[in-house]
């Protein structure tokens, strides 16, 4: 049951959520019946207009009745709430998961859906599907400047999107780092511009190499094309991006031998906007870039990073020393195993 959860929040946007806020509304119903809402708020930490809410909705269903001596279970009320009490202990488990991965890697939140993407018959899907619930949920009303890394992580969360993101919001995407050198269809330039796409947002585009001397690199700087969305990128509120392995990143970057070799011999594992770090988080090695960098993410409100499985595992746990406290990992059980076992 526990791994058949990221589906139903799929399909049905903060059920679980609605269905946490009712359980717990009967369960303290149950506990100290005869009460009145007021008694109850208290009780649960909640206020009195959320529980007048819940209680309206448990009363329709007939699992709690009204009378002046307070409120009450009724004998559905009792039978539903012994049927989901093994539910919601499962429920209260994964999200416990969760809370404990976070605090172990310092971070404000993580979603962890099942399964190890990295496995043979692994899968991107299910992280996609709950980075798109995180947008949802967390992006606020209004305009939103979005800047997205690149990569198949970021590729798969893009075609998960829809136009619904859009409702009451403006969103406009940008790369957040130029990118020429990896496959064109998992550049940051081509999978912002589906995610504007699929949700009928805005995009902008930066075509500009990713690998620069330094002379090049600043020069660029001075062209107004590329000033006017680096501007964009810097305004950003949202960065979504992904983790990669040190060497597997390299080589698909290609690097020069003698750069992988001095990667292998600083023992770097993973890699996040240019820089490439060892287990501890230390950075070994950086590349000079247009766009988003780690010291900028601090003062961004949102950041949402995306990855998982096994392999990865080490590189997640790695970056995170790295990573802004705002941080919302979105990982999966072959990732998480990895960092809470240790």
């Amino acid at each position: 049951m526990q791994d058949d959860w990221q589906w139903v929040e799929a399909i049905m946007p903060q059920m679980v959520t609605k269905l946490t806020s009712r359980f717990r509304v009967l369960q303290g119903i149950a506990t100290l019946q005869p009460v009145g809402r007021r008694t109850l708020a208290n009780h649960l930490a909640c206020t009195e207009r959320t529980v007048r809410t819940t209680t309206d909705a448990l009363v329709n269903l007939g699992f709690i009745q009204m009378s002046i001596k307070g409120m009450q279970i009724t004998a559905s009320g009792e039978r539903v709430l012994h049927g989901l009490t093994p539910v919601m202990n499962t429920l209260a488990g994964r999200q416990q998961r969760e809370r404990e991965l976070a605090q172990r890697l310092g971070i404000a939140n993580c979603t962890i859906v099942p399964g190890d993407s990295t496995a043979p018959n692994g899968s991107l899907g299910g992280m996609a599907e709950a980075a798109k619930q995180v947008l949802a949920d967390q992006l606020p009303n209004g305009a939103s400047t979005i800047a997205v890394m690149g990569g198949h992580t970021l590729a798969t969360v893009a075609a998960v999107l829809t136009p619904s993101l859009s409702t009451n919001r403006q969103l406009l995407f940008v790369p957040a780092r130029g990118g020429i050198g990896e496959s064109p269809d998992i550049q940051a330039n081509a999978v912002s511009a589906q995610m504007a796409q699929r949700t009928n947002g805005k995009f902008r585009s930066l075509f500009v190499p990713e690998q620069l001397n330094t002379a090049t690199y600043k020069s660029l700087f001075a062209e107004p094309a590329i000033h006017e969305v680096l501007q964009l990128i810097d305004q950003s509120n949202v960065v979504i991006h992904g983790i990669g392995q040190a060497l597997t990143m390299a080589r698909r970057r290609n690097m020069s031998a003698h750069v992988i070799a001095d990667l292998t011999a600083a023992h770097a594992v993973g890699e996040a906007f240019g820089f490439f770090f060892d287990d501890a988080g230390h950075v070994v090695s950086k590349f000079p870039r247009i766009g988003v960098g780690i010291d900028d993410l601090v003062n961004k409100p949102l950041v949402i990073a995306v990855a998982g499985g096994s392999e990865k595992g080490t590189a997640i746990e790695a970056y995170m020393h790295l990573a802004p406290a705002q941080t919302w990992l979105i990982t999966d059980d072959g990732a998480a195993d990895i960092v809470l076992k240790k």
